[in-house]
Order: structure tokens, then sequence, then C-alpha cells
């Protein structure tokens, strides 16, 4: 099973995948995951990758392209995927139909997870980091145990600049302008499933399973 996740930031696409790669024993693949190790590790890759990132510009497709095709290549992505944040344009989006259809695995259906701009701002700006270990907070449906401390070390949490309620309207604009020609290309191919994000994550989840329950298991 062969599938690609859209919806903004906040929508949900990481919630909803972990337990779907569970379900059908698929990898869920998030482009931000990849990029956020190779930065960390600082890779000759993820040295390129924080070039565009500190200066505010998007990554280039033939180096997205380059990265997912190299993972999609690795042995657990043989009986399928979950795409999270890959395709972001519709230059994007042909190239890897491209590469699918030479390696005869097509894409079987895309999930958009829409969302409202007010409700993206309510909830990424609820969003709380730990700054030792890591662990994101959600004010709203995540919080800590104690408020402002960590449940795991205790340490304290802050806010990222990126979930600042100016950022995230400059990362919607973005996000808009390139989703809604994939939308439309995924549209007009008969393979965009649109789901309402706004309801209970458990909702949102049973709707998706809905969907995929309907392809056959490998």
């Amino acid at each position: 099973m062969n599938i690609v996740l859209l919806g903004a930031p906040g929508s949900g696409k990481g919630t909803q995948a972990q337990p779907l790669s569970v379900r059908y024993k698929t990898p869920h693949i998030s482009t931000g995951d990849i990029f956020r190790e190779e930065m960390d590790q600082m890779t000759p890759l993820g040295m390129k990758v924080q070039e565009y990132v500190n200066s505010g510009r998007l990554v280039p497709d033939a180096l997205v392209l380059e990265v997912m095709t190299q993972r999609l290549n690795q042995p657990d992505c043989e009986k399928g995927f979950l795409l999270d944040g890959f395709p972001r344009t519709v230059a994007q989006a042909e190239a890897l139909d491209d590469y699918l259809r030479s390696a005869k695995r097509p894409l079987d259906k895309v999930l958009y997870l829409s969302l409202s701009e007010k409700e993206v701002i309510r909830r990424l700006s609820s969003r709380r980091q730990c700054v030792r270990c890591g662990k994101v907070y959600n004010l709203m449906t995540q919080p800590p145990q104690i408020a402002d401390h960590c449940d795991v070390d205790s340490a304290g949490l802050f806010q990222r600049d990126d979930d600042r309620p100016e950022t995230i309207e400059k990362r919607l604009r973005v996000f808009n302008d390139l989703t809604e020609p994939l939308i439309a290309y995924y549209h007009g191919l008969d393979m965009l499933e649109t789901i309402p994000a706004d309801k209970p994550v458990s909702e949102v989840a049973q709707i998706v399973i809905k969907i995929l329950d309907t392809f056959p298991r490998t």
C-alpha cells in the first residue's frame, strides 16, 4: 500500500501516520525527520539542507528527490510506504509518479487532512518542547503533568520560533501557495481523499482506516 499524506503543519499527519504504520506494517517516511537527522549528524546532505533552512528558502526539488528516492529504495519500503511531507510541489509529484511507474509501484491513494488556518495557528502555537530531551507537548491536547516541566526529565519547556503565530502565518502562506496546485493535480488523477482534520484524533483515524482497509494488504 503506497500512500501520500498531505496537510498543513498541525493537521495531524504525523499523529495519524504512526499508528497507521503499525497497523499496515508500512514505514512512515517524513522528509522533515530525515532532514533533521541529517542536520543533527552534520552530514554533507544535512549541511546543504541547513543552508536553505537558515536562509528561509525551500530545499530544492532535486535535493529532496535524491533523498526520497534513496529512502524508497530501501528494503522496508518494498511492500509499501506512508509519505509525510513529500511531495510538496507538482514537480515533485510528477517526479515521484515517474519513479514509482518505472519501479511498478504506483500510488494507491493521497489523503489530504484539511484544517482551517485559524485552527492550525491555535494548535501549533500551543506546542512546547523540552530543552533537554526534545520531547514535544501540546498544551491543549497533550500537556505535561506539571506545567512548564517535562514529564521525562523535569527540564523546562520552551516555544520554538517556528511555533509562534506570526511565523506560522508565514509558513501557511508558503504551504497554501504550493499545496493548492498539488491538491488539484491529485484530484485530476482521481486519487485524492479529503478528510476533515478538525475532528478528534480518534475520529480522524477511523475515517482514514475505513478508506485504507479497502485496499488489499500484502
